[in-house]
């Protein structure tokens, strides 16, 4: 991955004074598994170019996922295209020319335009060359955009959707760097963090003073965003024109379990609590999920044995520890990062009479685990979706015909409750999902599981209703008929 930056004109080597990098010294660093290199190709007094190149370790970016058991995972272009962990990346390298903040002796070049010409690439985006265009020309820079020409032995296509993007025009350093840093994953539509309220932060910084009037700003929102809670909330701060220094404080009820909660679904990014409205602040749908799974198993006969499968960093699990007449839980988890977080939180309840730890363990629906025969529940919180549709049939016959519990309550997206978020026709709540079913899509789906096989269910809703979309998540109750083990 690399990004050219080159300046021409009078005066054009006083570039290297607001990138703080001296022309006479390779720039070699490390950041987050990847080299970056900064170079000078040339540096005279009209005419100064640097180039910024990136390598990351391709293992790295994998190391430490909760899919890093995955292959697949192996497989992507990541490491090799201009995206959002380009731009993580770039930034140590480029923080002076960021924020304008050079040496005193140079602080008056921060708002010298200069004739700049930046390139970069390659850039996998699924954006038309005119959108391309649309998103650069505004701001004043010719675009200019190669792509390779490709032969496969079979009849794919002739082009590749992967472009080098040259732009150039009269900018100051930092506004176009600033530029770059926001649209590079508008280009992309890719990234690779949790996305939460601090991206609101970060547009409102980085687009202040041309982002508002861009011609293209809604296309801009939605690709940085994604989710429409978020992108009202930004909606709100532009339109009662707030400080960024306000941001986080308004959104601070929800930020500190953003960071913990990065796995979390777009739905959980909710409405946010504003400390002056008389109203009681809207419960995260993550939460409303976990208290209707523990009422539901409260009121179940028999519930002593407890297996969650796909427990992640253990919150329900430590929930179903509170239930009474629970005696054991099983707090099942591939990821062996989800499981270190579980660990530290179930070492908190050391020491308490009242409540039963989960005990953590290593396990998938893939394979039969005779520790799962009979047990009383089985509980699939938000798990299937992220299952290939492919091998579900496998794990259906896992869970009804091997495990035979006499409880399985499973929870899934509501597909239909997207129009309520304002996603399009096919765009999906997180990335990991393989699939979202409509309410009449599960209810087909569990009618043919318990085919033939003595097992009843109900369904139901959670969190808030829409008259005509339903409730955000699905919630689904298996009753195993007569009530007895085999």
């Amino acid at each position: 991955m690399y990004l050219t930056i080159k300046a021409t004109g009078t005066h054009a080597s006083m570039i290297s004074h607001l990138l703080a990098k001296n022309p006479n010294n390779l720039y070699d660093r490390t950041e987050k598994g990847a080299r970056i290199r900064l170079v000078y190709t040339s540096f005279q007094p009209e005419e100064t170019e640097v180039l910024l190149f990136v390598t990351p370790d391709p293992i790295d970016l994998v190391k430490g996922s909760p899919d890093h058991y995955d292959i697949t995972q192996y497989i992507n272009d990541r490491e090799l295209v201009v995206s959002s962990l380009f731009c993580s990346y770039i930034r140590p390298a480029l923080g002076t020319a960021l924020n304008g903040k050079p040496k005193a002796d140079y602080i008056d070049w921060v708002e010298h335009l200069f004739t700049l010409h930046m390139s970069l690439g390659p850039v996998a985006s699924d954006l038309p060359d005119h959108v391309i265009e649309s998103l650069f020309q505004p701001l004043g820079y010719e675009v200019q955009m190669e792509r390779g020409e490709i032969d496969y032995s079979f009849d794919l296509k002739n082009r590749s959707t992967v472009r080098h993007i040259q732009i150039s025009g009269q900018q100051t350093l930092q506004h176009m760097l600033r530029q770059l840093y926001i649209l590079i994953p508008v280009l992309d539509n890719y990234k690779h963090y949790y996305i939460s309220d601090d991206e609101i932060e970060r547009l409102q910084r980085y687009g202040e003073g041309w982002l508002s009037t861009h011609p293209q700003h809604d296309l801009i929102i939605k690709r940085s965003l994604r989710f429409a809670p978020l992108i009202k909330e930004y909606e709100q701060k532009v339109a009662k024109n707030e400080d960024i220094t306000n941001v986080s404080t308004e959104l601070s009820t929800n930020q500190a379990e953003a960071s913990e909660m990065k796995s979390e679904l777009s739905e959980d990014q909710g409405k946010q609590y504003d400390p002056n409205q008389t109203e009681p602040p809207v419960i995260r749908l993550n939460e409303l999920r976990y208290r209707a799974i523990v009422e539901q198993v409260s009121q179940l006969p028999q519930h002593k044995q407890i297996v969650d499968f796909g427990a992640g960093e253990g919150k329900l699990s430590v929930r179903l520890g509170e239930i009474e007449g629970v005696e054991q839980i099983w707090a099942v988890e591939p990821s062996m990062q989800s499981q270190l977080r579980a660990i530290d939180r179930f070492a908190k309840l050391e020491g308490r009479t009242d409540y039963v730890i989960p005990v953590m363990t290593t396990g998938s629906l893939f394979y039969r685990d005779e520790r799962w025969v009979d047990q009383d529940v089985i509980i699939l919180c938000e798990v299937i979706e992220h299952i290939n549709e492919v091998r579900l049939p496998q794990v259906i016959h896992t869970l009804f015909t091997d495990y035979r519990p006499q409880t399985l309550i499973m929870t899934t997206p509501n597909r239909e409750y997207n129009e309520v978020y304002q996603m399009g026709n096919d765009e999906i709540r997180h990335t990991d999902h393989r699939f979202e079913w409509t309410r009449a899509e599960l209810e087909q789906y569990c009618t043919q599981w318990i085919q033939d096989r003595p097992y009843t269910f109900t369904l139901s809703g959670i969190g808030e209703k829409h008259e005509q979309y339903g409730q955000p998540t699905q919630m689904v109750v298996f009753h195993r008929i007569g009530g007895q083990h085999l």
